[in-house]
């Protein structure tokens, strides 16, 4: 395990390190991340909507369409916002206007939706005597501006950025005198940059009728399908995450960049499935994926990568002081899932012995995990929720009011405590051994001082 975990730092931490830190990954972690607040508060519409109790799904069924707006507007457009978010984010890190990297990015997004001339169709169904059918022009369908297209937006933040650099480095910019204020010249200094990403989105998607959106899904579909549904799919992050944790790499910042988008999109599916009535469990009828990001949140990462509130409770009864310490000052972050100060405290990080157990739990847990949703022992998740709260309450939550989604979190922590518990010995005799040994040579060079 040494070894191992020294090829670990000299050969596969530096290029996993330099993954976490390049530019557009950082752009998407940032982006996406700035949606989790909308995604929170809208995904939680979907309780309101449907209730876990039946007498209140009859109670709320005349005003499921007004409950669910804000879940629309928020969760429903989570590629918008990420499309500006993204777009800011990678124009900062070039060290340009982060609004207008923000505003071309969205704009070459919307770009690849094509609105959709409804008149002709409501000035039939008002013919025909239909109510409320007044002519509204153009509209834009939302499916592509939800998670499935999050991959769209990924390529206008790149395209439209990118484009922006070029102009801006190569100084095809219109440059305003000193007098006029900041705000306005950026805003004209983005204009020739704004003709071309305009004109160029306009070429491929209207001209040509490029689907970009039909393109990205093609090309993404199996990697969806494979870490949503399949379990060595939804076993890899979670390999990948404990290992470079175990190196000393934030895990979730590497593999998080790439899979949260797929992530993402399995979550609007889950959660739209719900809202047209079906199940919160796992197959036809139901849910159409396993393992969306909060699958992970709760059902594995309880107390953070690699499952260590299990540690954290071992460690608060550890007869070695130093480990006792470090239980008492990590079991309340612990509850809340955040675990650096356990990770670094123990130390977890290059540790031979605690490494082995901080990657197998979560490998166990998920197998437990992806079985019992598979069979529709336990709620599938389609709520977003904090992922601060205590994993039963955020189980529950974002199960939509699953008890055997709180009883699969206490299993899978006994289980993980069972696994810990062996490594945790051994590393508990090795550090009262260092201690006692510690004690001694004091009490040695104080007898020879007093003599």
């Amino acid at each position: 395990m040494e070894k191992f975990l020294v090829w670990l730092e000299e050969k596969f931490m530096p290029p996993m390190a330099r993954l976490a830190e390049q530019r557009h990954l950082k752009a998407v972690r940032d982006g996406v991340i700035s949606t989790l607040p909308l995604i929170i508060v809208g995904s939680f519409f979907i309780i309101l909507a449907q209730p876990p109790v039946e007498a209140l799904q009859e109670m709320v069924a005349p005003y499921v369409g007004d409950i669910m707006i804000p879940f629309r507007m928020t969760v429903g457009l989570m590629s918008v916002y990420a499309a500006y978010g993204m777009g800011y984010s990678l124009a900062r890190s070039y060290k340009l206007d982060g609004v207008s990297g923000g505003v071309l990015s969205l704009a070459t997004f919307l770009m690849m939706n094509v609105p959709l001339n409804v008149d002709g169709v409501l000035n039939e169904a008002m013919e025909a005597g239909i109510e409320g059918a007044d002519p509204i022009g153009f509209v834009l369908p939302m499916g592509n501006l939800g998670g499935a297209g999050m991959f769209t937006a990924i390529l206008s933040m790149i395209v439209a950025v990118e484009i922006m650099r070029f102009m801006t480095v190569r100084n095809f910019t219109l440059t305003m005198p000193e007098q006029v204020p900041d705000s306005v010249a950026r805003s004209f200094e983005a204009l020739f940059p704004a003709t071309v990403v305009i004109v160029f989105a306009w070429i491929v998607r209207v001209m040509l009728g490029f689907d970009i959106n039909e393109m990205m899904m093609a090309i993404f579909s199996p990697l969806i399908e494979i870490s949503g549904n399949n379990y060595f799919g939804v076993m890899l992050p979670v390999l990948l995450v404990t290992v470079l944790w175990a190196a000393g790499i934030h895990g979730m910042s590497v593999i998080g960049s790439v899979m949260r988008p797929a992530w993402l999109v399995m979550l609007d599916a889950n959660i739209e499935a719900v809202a047209d009535g079906g199940a919160m469990t796992f197959g036809e009828g139901g849910l159409p994926y396993i393992a969306p990001e909060p699958f992970y949140q709760w059902y594995v990462w309880v107390g953070g990568a690699g499952a260590t509130l299990a540690l954290a409770i071992l460690l608060v009864f550890s007869k070695s002081a130093y480990l006792k310490q470090v239980g008492k000052f990590s079991i309340i972050p612990g509850l809340f899932n955040i675990n650096e100060p356990m990770i670094f405290g123990a130390p977890i990080v290059m540790n031979p012995i605690l490494a082995i157990p901080f990657i197998l739990a979560p490998v166990v847990t998920t197998t437990i995990s992806y079985f019992a949703v598979s069979f529709g022992l336990v709620s599938g998740l389609t709520i977003m929720a904090p992922w601060t709260l205590p994993a039963p309450i955020g189980a529950w939550m974002a199960s939509g009011g699953s008890f055997a989604a709180v009883f699969l979190v206490l299993l899978n922590i006994l289980v993980a405590l069972v696994i810990y518990y062996p490594f945790f010995k051994v590393y508990e005799k090795k550090m009262i051994e260092e201690e006692n040994a510690e004690m001694q040579e004091k009490e040695e060079n104080r007898e020879v001082v007093t003599a």
